[in-house]
């Protein structure tokens, strides 16, 4: 019995010394956490988030931008195939209407479609990946304007002094995205994004060519190339 009674003594004096010792130590500094970088950092985050909100929105799309490319991209081979065709004649010439273009340069450029990684990418940053009001009542996924009353539309929530602001209201998502590809092929304002795509499918070279299509444009190209960067939207083209 004295024997147990001197162990659990000295077992007792030994974790008090232990105790002793480890209060004594020089405590480390904790580390601090690694600065982020500005590689490391995702710009794109703070304007997008939820993954679960871009997988719906890429659930949506995508198919439709394949399905209106594909069809694009035939007319496209097809015209190009045919230009000097006199039985494309009639068809050749009511495509230069609708495109209000003059020669067959002209006509090519507007038909050839630009690659979907920038469809994509504008239809996320445009609908707010999907979530804007103009996406979910008008299946509108790039905020294209409405200025004629004749053609289905919704006015928007803000006006220009006294001006309301119409957005084209569409039957379906593909025909939204036909209407994007259309309106770059024939507007005044992206003649140089149309130039360019006959010499390059380069994403990231096309879309400085589209700082007119928002107000705040070279951030608007910046940010277009980011976002196709950062979710990989090239592995589409």
């Amino acid at each position: 019995m004295k024997y147990l009674q001197n162990n659990l003594s000295l077992i007792f004096l030994t974790t008090l010394l232990l105790i002793f010792i480890y209060d004594t130590l020089p405590k480390s500094e904790p580390k601090k956490p690694k600065p982020v970088t500005a590689v490391e950092k995702k710009p794109v985050e703070n304007l997008f988030k939820l993954d679960g909100k871009k997988e719906r929105f890429s659930n949506l799309v995508v198919p439709a931008i394949n399905k209106v490319y594909k069809e694009l991209e035939a007319q496209y081979e097809d015209i190009s195939n045919n230009i000097d065709n006199y039985h494309y004649a009639k068809k050749i010439l009511n495509l230069k209407k609708s495109y209000k273009v003059r020669t067959d340069k002209e006509l090519l450029m507007a038909l050839k479609p630009h690659p979907k990684s920038i469809a994509i990418a504008q239809a996320a940053m445009e609908s707010a990946w999907g979530e804007s009001r103009f996406f979910k009542e008008a299946n509108n996924l790039y905020g294209v304007w409405s200025f004629s009353k004749k053609e289905p539309r919704i006015a928007a929530s803000q006006q220009r002094g006294n001006q309301t602001i119409w957005l084209k209201q569409y039957g379906s998502i593909e025909e939204s995205v036909r209407d994007y590809y259309i309106t770059l092929g024939r507007s005044s304002a992206f003649r140089e994004f149309r130039k360019l795509k006959m010499k390059t499918n380069d994403p990231y070279k096309l879309v400085e060519k589209l700082d007119r299509y928002s107000e705040i444009g070279e951030k608007y190209t910046k940010d277009l190339s980011t976002i196709i960067r950062y979710n990989r939207f090239y592995l589409y083209d």
